[in-house]
């Protein structure tokens, strides 16, 4: 479909608290904890498993074709090639790149020493004080976007933020495409699940954007895992064909349980993520040289006494440190981490096995981070309460990443000192009256008050604080500016492609 060249629109809206950046330009340091022994010893274990033991591509003969042009040997469908050759292709992808946002204010730096806070995705549940558990509508979809919308701590959409399981299998991408784009102006990933739902992703894109713009800049992205162990089946690649050809982002993310599909020891864990991730950039910039790439670890460890996956631990909070340094070394941008917990509500569990898991991510560098905040059930629900109490504590990582320790003239504060005499205090000085308002981070949540003024507004615990905060974000939500022929367009695309197929709900 021939589109008309236009330029993104949107607008701000006074009720979302914009921040000063759209994401997190980060000054603090990065957290290294491998010796320059051990990162070799790692990298070794990587470029052993390219060349030696090889990545199965599945199902895919294009994708086969394509290796086999290049002269690459393939046992069944196993590839097996030269390491160096491999991290050369790698090389050939940006350390950085912008996504556009329709408000062209929220657009996003992924990669570098920027940081991207996006929510969870793919949940078929949801949860929350008043409906309880329950499956994921698309009621409960729009409005987890409008929230999303509103939290300045989330600078990007994500795109299943949950399941909305009461629209077809082969439609819903549809209704979550249109309410990514018109109930919010952030940036957003796409469809990946089946080639023609990545490809209506790219035409609604070119609708909201326009074919100029987006030849050549990356205004959305898919979001694809790995099989592991060392399996790429044809979601990955059909989907990097619709995306990276068109020069569009792909963040592709192993998801490995040790002790299931990969090793039980985190190191070659790490390795193992590290090579399938490379493999498929490496694929990706054989597609389009310079296709925005981002390379992805999930790693859980697991109970060996159940299966079930755990979050918050020792071995997932190092892999965090350990990918985040080698993603450096391969010039990749990294998505990592997130506020990860196994609990069902937001309890002591869920808070510390997701400050555990999110603090981890800061200090490793992530670039672009899905579950920052909702996530419950080892990903199976959204919480709306989680949501909002996670994107509190994502303000206060934002401070420590983006502030550093200010040492100007004013944050040394001489003239305080020569104002409050010795023994007196600082409260009604100038210096505290200038600077009063941002001195210090306020959690929208947290209370701080003495126990009788708690107890006398209701002795309101944390849960029903969230509950009250996001009904009245709701009730204050405005939808950002849109071009009503954009929207228009949109709405008749979506129409249009529902026509053409039947309901199928598996």
């Amino acid at each position: 479909m021939v589109r008309r060249a236009r330029q993104a629109r949107g607008s701000k809206t006074e009720n979302t608290q914009a921040p000063a950046s759209p994401f997190i330009k980060r000054s603090l340091p990065f957290f290294d904890i491998l010796d320059d022994e051990k990162i070799h010893t790692l990298e070794r274990q990587v470029d052993w498993i390219i060349q030696d033991i090889g990545i199965a591509f599945r199902d895919d003969p294009v994708a086969l074709d394509l290796w086999r042009s290049e002269g690459v040997k393939i046992d069944g469908d196993i590839v097996r090639a030269p390491a160096d050759w491999i991290r050369s292709l790698c090389a050939k992808a940006p350390k950085q790149f912008a996504q556009l946002a329709r408000n062209p204010e929220r657009s996003v730096q992924i990669g570098g020493n920027n940081q991207v806070f996006a929510p969870i995705y793919g949940a078929p549940f949801v949860r929350d004080l008043e409906g309880g558990r329950r499956y994921g509508d698309i009621a409960s979809f729009d409005d987890l976007v409008r929230l999303t919308y509103m939290l300045p701590s989330l600078h990007h959409g994500g795109f299943v933020t949950c399941e909305p399981c009461d629209v077809p299998v082969n439609k819903r991408h549809l209704d979550m495409l249109l309410a990514h784009m018109t109930l919010s102006d952030k940036p957003h990933l796409g469809a990946i699940t089946e080639m023609s739902r990545a490809q209506d992703s790219v035409d609604m894109a070119e609708i909201v954007f326009g074919k100029d713009v987006m030849d050549a800049n990356c205004v959305i992205m898919g979001n694809v895992n790995t099989n592991s162990p060392l399996l790429v089946d044809k979601v990955v690649t059909e989907a990097a064909r619709v995306y990276s050809t068109r020069g569009q982002g792909m963040v592709v993310v192993p998801f490995i349980l040790s002790g299931a599909m990969g090793p039980v020891s985190t190191a070659a864990s790490v390795a193992q993520a590290m090579a399938e991730a490379m493999m498929v950039c490496a694929y990706i910039q054989l597609l389009r040289p310079g296709a925005p790439f981002v390379l992805g670890n999930f790693l859980s460890s697991m109970s060996l006494k159940s299966g079930a996956p755990t979050f918050g631990m020792p071995e997932p909070v190092i892999s965090n440190y350990a990918i985040g340094q080698l993603a450096r070394r391969a010039g990749l941008p990294l998505r990592c981490g997130g506020s990860l917990t196994a609990s069902k509500i937001e309890d002591g569990q869920a808070a510390y096995e997701s400050a555990d898991s999110m603090h981890s991510t800061m200090l490793a560098g992530a670039n672009f981070v899905l579950h920052s905040a909702g996530w419950l059930e080892g990903g199976l629900c959204t919480g709306f309460e989680k949501l909002v109490m996670d994107a509190d504590r994502l303000g206060s990582y934002q401070k420590i990443l983006a502030g550093g320790l200010d040492t100007s003239d004013e944050a040394l504060a001489s003239d305080a000192y020569e104002e409050v005499a010795p023994g007196g205090h600082f409260l009604g000085s100038a210096h505290t009256m200038r600077n009063y308002s941002d001195a210090f981070y306020e959690p929208k949540l947290s209370n701080s008050e003495n126990v009788e003024s708690w107890e006398e507004a209701g002795a309101e615990d944390m849960r029903m604080r969230a509950f009250k905060r996001w009904k009245n974000l709701l009730k204050d939500y405005e939808a950002p500016a849109i071009d009503p022929a954009m929207k228009e367009e949109l709405e008749a695309f979506v129409a249009r492609r529902k026509s053409d197929m039947p309901d199928a709900w598996y």
